[in-house]
């Protein structure tokens, strides 16, 4: 069973957070062009080429009264409609002409504290907070993504 989103935003930036967005990207093996991690050790690389999260975990942190907005976080590519309980390493995540495939939840830093209250930015730790982390992915097919494009979600579990 597969299900449908859309891609709310493409973000990036020369190095650090914010990443800003932007209207459509090339995505290539190593990552989205125009976004540059500054720290090469523990980010980038091919199983942690773009950094995917939800506009609705987004939402319901504003709501918390964190000042969280795409992009903040880090996160290359934030989608809408996809439910995120269903993303887990070895989903797969058809985005415009891109195919990408989730590797592993992300580890959240301090360079991220500004987007939650009180610099708390344990609260997107998978470890602490199961289900509200970004998730890294691999690019299985490169191509160019645009912001509004359909995402497709199949489960690690339809792949077999």
């Amino acid at each position: 069973m597969s299900q449908r989103g859309i891609l709310h935003s493409i973000n990036v930036s020369n190095g650090g957070v914010p990443k800003l967005p932007q209207s459509h990207a090339q995505v290539h093996a190593d990552g989205v062009e125009g976004d540059r991690q500054e720290d090469r050790i523990f980010h980038g690389g091919p199983d942690r080429a773009v950094c995917v999260y939800s506009l609705e975990l987004i939402e319901a942190l504003q709501r918390e009264g964190h000042p969280i907005v795409p992009g903040a976080i880090g996160e290359n590519l934030t989608t809408h409609g996809v439910d995120w309980v269903d993303i887990r390493p070895g989903t797969r995540l058809e985005i415009g002409d891109v195919l990408l495939e989730v590797t592993r939840s992300t580890t959240p830093c301090h360079k991220i504290a500004a987007a939650f209250r009180d610099g708390v930015f344990t609260r997107v730790s998978q470890k602490v907070h199961p289900g509200w982390s970004r998730y890294y992915a691999r690019v299985l097919r490169e191509g160019i993504v645009t912001t509004g494009d359909r995402v497709l979600l199949v489960p690690p579990r339809s792949l077999f």
